[in-house]
């Protein structure tokens, strides 16, 4: 995007904070700023304050990586490096800041105040840069922009199904009053049978589905990376907009999404098993599928039913595809890795299941798929380019659907790991999962 085709959108909150003259303004002002808080007259500075100063950010950055990725490891594949190195720029900003306020007047404390924020926003640009969570402002403020509409829990007597030869699309009629866009909801999804206490869930409803007749739409289940929460899909990805745009193009018809928690808290992770952790398998196959067929009117039958996800979110979801195929047909698993993982096996098998090893191979993905076939369900495996940490398991997973028998494809995506991958990854594949559950041909 030029700066001049940026000049011309009246709406700020819309620049793009990804690309763009904006994040390179912001480098360099980061630069800048860093550079005047290292160079200052006096030879204690250089002597004595500078190296002080450099010598905190770097204790600091230390051991901030031990407390996070040694202690409390929320991220089993560690802290990606590009995050590390940023942190230690921003912890060098305010040290340098720091050991500069010494005897300054109260206005330049604040200008040095000032400068260290700078280097602190030109190190959180990068890190969004990298991850890609924040591509506009519009979608940083989507929690409090993104407006929300009650549950369509009525169910009506007349429905639209499609024939066993022939997909939703083809036998539908739009109506001339149909809305143009779908509705979001937040929803509790309780626990029944698994117990497990999950956050409030959201649900995408197309347009067709308050239309009368009303067709009988196939249903996606999309499950958030961790760290994370149920309304990433819509708040982050926008999910919702790329399935407007295809309802925009077949008559109002669109899969409903229905986004659920798997992990009860922004940084835990369950694994997305029925362990000593948690029933979260019991909850995705039984407690969300009993609680769409309880409120909506949807599709049945495997074949019109998929789950996907990013991150941990895509290895939950193969999980799900090959220990409860009677429920998934589809996966879509953007980005996933090759087992459910804590940080090691052996931290993970401990912590959920006793160090029982023959428990975990029980419902580990690679090891079923190694002990079982499953001929009847389609895979997409999508992945970025320059994703070190998970392009390889992504591959190796893929020889391992391949000879479980499954119908799959291997997508590669710009990017490394992140929305930068997952957001046009799932615009993407929506044509698939449409077709692939009976609402396209």
């Amino acid at each position: 995007m030029t700066t001049l085709t940026l000049a011309t959108r009246w709406n700020p909150i819309d620049w793009p904070l990804t690309h763009g003259p904006i994040p390179y303004a912001v480098l360099t002002a980061g630069w800048a700023a860093l550079a005047l808080l290292a160079v200052r007259r006096g030879r204690d500075w250089w002597r004595f304050r500078l190296p002080a100063a450099l010598a905190t950010a770097g204790a600091l950055s230390l051991l901030l990586d031990v407390l996070v990725d040694g202690w409390w490891h929320p991220f089993p594949e560690g802290t990606p490096r590009y995050v590390t190195w940023w942190i230690a720029v921003a912890l060098l900003g305010f040290c340098l800041a720091g050991y500069r306020m010494r005897r300054l007047p109260r206005r330049r404390r604040a200008l040095t105040f000032g400068l260290s924020l700078l280097v602190l926003l030109m190190a959180a640009s990068q890190v969004n840069i990298g991850f890609g969570q924040f591509p506009s402002g519009r979608v940083m403020l989507a929690p409090w922009l993104t407006r929300t509409d009650s549950l369509i829990a009525d169910k009506t007597a007349q429905t639209v199904a499609a024939p066993p030869d022939k997909v939703l699309d083809e036998v539908w009629h739009a109506p001339a009053n149909l809305p143009q866009k779908g509705t979001v909801s937040v929803v509790p999804i309780p626990g029944t049978t698994s117990g497990f206490k999950a956050r409030d869930a959201y649900v995408y409803l197309p347009p067709a589905y308050r239309a009368t007749p009303r067709p009988l739409l196939p249903v996606v289940v999309m499950i958030s990376g961790q760290p994370g929460i149920p309304g990433d899909w819509v708040l982050s990805a926008q999910i919702n907009e790329a399935l407007d745009a295809f309802a925009a193009e077949h008559g109002g018809l669109a899969p409903i999404v229905v986004m659920p928690d798997q992990l009860g808290s922004t940084w835990a992770n369950t694994l997305c098993l029925d362990s000593e952790i948690a029933k979260v398998q019991t909850y995705l196959a039984v407690d969300v599928p009993g609680w769409i067929h309880r409120n909506l009117q949807t599709a049945t039958g495997r074949k019109a039913w998929a789950i996907g996800g990013a991150s941990m979110g895509g290895t939950c979801a193969l999980q799900l595809g090959v220990n409860a195929p009677d429920v998934y047909g589809t996966v879509l698993d953007m980005s996933g890795q090759t087992e459910p993982t804590l940080g090691t096996r052996e931290e993970t098998v401990k912590a959920a299941f006793g160090g029982d090893e023959e428990k975990f191979d029980a419902v580990d993905p690679l090891h079923v798929m190694a002990r079982r076939k499953f001929p009847d369900t389609a895979v997409a495996l999508v992945v970025g380019e320059t994703d070190g940490e998970f392009r390889p398991q992504m591959e190796e997973v893929y020889q391992a659907v391949q000879a479980a028998g499954m119908k799959a494809k291997f997508e590669l995506m710009p990017g490394g790991h992140g929305w930068v991958v997952f957001r046009p990854g799932i615009v993407q594949q929506i044509p698939w999962l449409a077709q692939q559950t009976g609402l396209t041909r």
